[in-house]
């Protein structure tokens, strides 16, 4: 804990208060001393992270197990400190646990999907679908405790009505939903990345405001005791990476 953070102070705030939007703010700089780690050290967490990370599945069969909802909380808290366009911070995570909504969730992706797969997708993406073994049922939908709906918001909406165009968008989210998976996964949770097409109906059914449009939804839990994954390899180092 350092001496600007006190310790009776909640996780989701800061030591400065409460988010308030800064457009057209001056610049105002604060100092930046993170500790810095021992090259040894370093390494050791480096490689440490890479095994854990390389263990990360996507799962589509899920316990319904509960899963200890400030473990959620904290995941989201952690994929809100993603870096964002001009700090706009432009995502929303809406929590799902009632069995009622993710029901309907389902139902409605479910729908979706019966159409995408009967023809709307394509041989080409159906080609690429097939080694994973997927198709139009969505039962981890329902089967999993929770769901996390990931929601960009395209604009800045005041209470008085008043919008604000917000940047890099797709980008900033996609990095935080990228940061909510790795969270999740040292966490010791498991979590699919669904991103039914369209999706509008998310918006709809979670009651969302104007500005905000859906960009996935990720049920979160335990794999179920006869959870099977495709028998996939990924791309070794030396194909991603080029050194210059």
């Amino acid at each position: 804990m350092s001496d600007t953070t006190p310790a009776s102070m909640p996780p989701s705030a800061t030591a400065s208060g409460p988010w308030t939007p800064t457009h057209g703010a001056p610049y105002r700089p604060a100092p930046y001393r993170p500790e810095r780690i021992a090259a040894e050290e370093s390494l050791e967490r480096a490689a440490r992270l890479r095994r854990r990370m390389d263990e990360r599945r996507t799962v589509r069969a899920f316990s319904p197990d509960p899963v200890p909802e400030q473990v959620l909380r904290d995941a989201i808290a952690c994929a809100a400190t993603a870096p964002s366009g001009a700090h706009q911070q432009p995502w929303t995570f809406v929590l799902v646990k009632d069995p009622e909504v993710r029901r309907r969730i389902r139902e409605a992706a479910e729908h979706e999907e019966k159409v995408s797969y009967d023809g709307r997708l394509g041989e080409e993406w159906l080609a690429a679908l097939r080694p994973l073994g997927t198709d139009a049922v969505k039962a981890h939908m329902t089967d999993a405790p929770a769901l996390i709906v990931v929601f960009q918001q395209r604009y800045w909406l005041g209470e008085d009505g008043a919008k604000r165009k917000h940047y890099y968008v797709d980008e900033s989210v996609g990095i935080a939903v990228g940061m909510l998976l790795t969270a999740l996964h040292l966490s010791g949770l498991a979590a699919l990345i669904h991103t039914p097409s369209p999706m509008r109906f998310l918006g709809e059914v979670l009651n969302r405001p104007e500005n905000e449009k859906a960009f996935a939804v990720i049920p979160v839990g335990h794999p179920a005791e006869d959870c099977e994954v495709p028998d996939l390899v990924r791309k070794s180092l030396d194909q991603v990476l080029v050194e210059i």
